[in-house]
């Protein structure tokens, strides 16, 4: 996850946007870090949840959720639960509703 991360943006470009993520239980939380655009915001960069996968082992699968405008946590019914990570990445990635990365 975190070479899934790191790959989304290009190193040149990580002064002012960065893809991070964080485990938490059976969760892994992407988010979007951006630079304070305002000297008086202070150094904190902000950070926007853009997905959520999650486990369940009862049935070994992986479920993805996506944010809404109050960062509240919605399943995203797009694509099925299924045991591979990287095809629910893969959905990030293309993000054909415009719901992660918009």
């Amino acid at each position: 996850m975190r070479r899934y991360c790191e790959n989304k943006v290009p190193a040149q470009h990580r002064d002012g946007l960065r893809v991070e993520c964080a485990a938490r239980g059976k969760s892994i939380t992407i988010f979007e870090r951006r630079p304070p655009w305002h000297p008086n915001l202070g150094p904190d960069w902000t950070r926007q949840p853009v997905a959520q996968l999650r486990y369940d082992p009862s049935d070994h699968h992986w479920r993805l959720y996506a944010a809404d405008r109050n960062s509240r946590w919605h399943y995203y019914d797009m694509t099925e639960p299924t045991p591979q990570l990287d095809e629910l990445l893969k959905e990030i990635d293309d993000d054909p509703t415009g719901i992660f990365w918009g």
